[in-house]
């Protein structure tokens, strides 16, 4: 793609102008379609690079020419899009996609490869093997399933051309492809090199940019962190990462909870969806029934509800460290995922 610096300001106008109009004509049916969209050439774009050049201390014209090479990729707008209305959530199919064979025997090889890391990850962060086995085997199978997408083509697209039908998270990606651009000044790789998930994230641990810039450590001290190859790296990583996010040593994921019968009660206790917030004793109080170890626990509680279609849903309590887990994914049913895929591994390794 030709660099914005050789172009006058009227032609990347006319560009833009061209894109939208394209754009609104038809979609492009595969990622290798001729491209619709020039990076290089949108006055938006050149705004942007300039702008993370000055913040970041970078060198414009390597920043421009990153973009420059970038290409709107139709799939990642159509993986970026939300399940279709009305598709029910259901906790024994989610699991089933990851509790399974393949991730377990996996899990077991990779445990046994690395039981050195992992007991040093736990001695340093208190996070035990089977949560950072469960974090690694949910997201990547162990480094099987990385991403294909080249990361500055995911994040540019994302950051300039985020598609309409749910809500605009373009400020979300331009941070992260800002923080791209550090990560590979950081480490002294070229910007159109590394390939990752369709939203930029990246390895066996799939840190977005912002997460390997904050929380990923070179725990095999290399004098490089790689989140690729070194199993070391992604270990430490992982258990830094949750350590970060106020994992407690000792302490379990979650309890046994029968929930209110209590309607009221119920939704009272599910108000705060997965933020703990209720001791043990303001969960009985509401009509909950818990175990001696819950009761005898001290982190804050929350009723974690999980449908299971059809059929009546699942709860657990989950604590503090639950809730850690979902810093690297929203989602209750993401780190019930984890912690069953973790506990699974741990079993099957004896």
């Amino acid at each position: 793609m030709v660099s914005a610096l050789c172009l006058l300001p009227t032609v990347a106008a006319a560009e833009t102008a061209r894109v939208k109009s394209t754009r609104k004509r038809a979609a492009v049916p595969t990622d290798n379609a001729p491209d619709i969209v020039t990076y290089g050439l949108r006055d938006d774009v050149v705004r942007f690079a300039d702008g993370v050049a000055e913040r970041r201390d970078l060198d414009a014209a390597w920043v421009r020419r990153a973009l420059a090479q970038a290409r709107f990729i139709p799939s990642v707008t159509r993986f970026i899009m939300p399940p279709v209305a009305g598709t029910a959530k259901n906790w024994a199919a989610y699991r089933a996609r990851f509790v399974e064979p393949i991730r377990i025997r996996a899990g077991v090889a990779f445990w046994r490869a690395n039981e050195r890391w992992l007991a040093q990850a736990e001695e340093i962060y208190g996070v035990p093997p089977e949560v950072v086995v469960g974090v690694v085997g949910v997201e990547s199978i162990f480094g099987r399933q990385m991403g294909n997408f080249r990361v500055i083509d995911a994040l540019a697209t994302l950051a300039f051309d985020f598609p309409a039908g749910r809500k605009d998270r373009s400020d979300f990606f331009k941070d992260e492809l800002e923080n791209w651009f550090v990560l590979c000044k950081s480490e002294g790789i070229d910007p159109a090199a590394w390939r990752g998930s369709y939203a930029g994230a990246l390895g066996m641990a799939q840190f977005m940019p912002s997460s390997f810039n904050k929380y990923a450590v070179d725990f095999d001290g290399d004098g490089h962190v790689d989140l690729h190859t070194s199993a070391a790296d992604v270990i430490g990583s992982v258990a830094n990462y949750l350590a970060e996010f106020g994992w407690k040593r000792g302490l379990a994921t979650r309890f046994d909870v029968q929930p209110p019968t209590e309607t009221s009660e119920r939704a009272a206790l599910l108000a705060p969806d997965i933020v703990p917030t209720f001791t043990a004793a303001d969960m009985v109080a509401h009509g909950a029934r818990l175990g001696d170890d819950a009761l005898a626990c001290e982190s804050l509680l929350a009723l974690v509800e999980l449908q299971n279609g059809d059929a009546a849903p699942s709860y657990v309590a989950g604590t503090t460290n639950f809730y850690a887990i979902t810093r690297y994914n929203w989602s209750s049913y993401y780190a019930m995922a984890v912690i069953a895929l973790g506990e699974a591994t741990r079993a099957a390794r004896g």
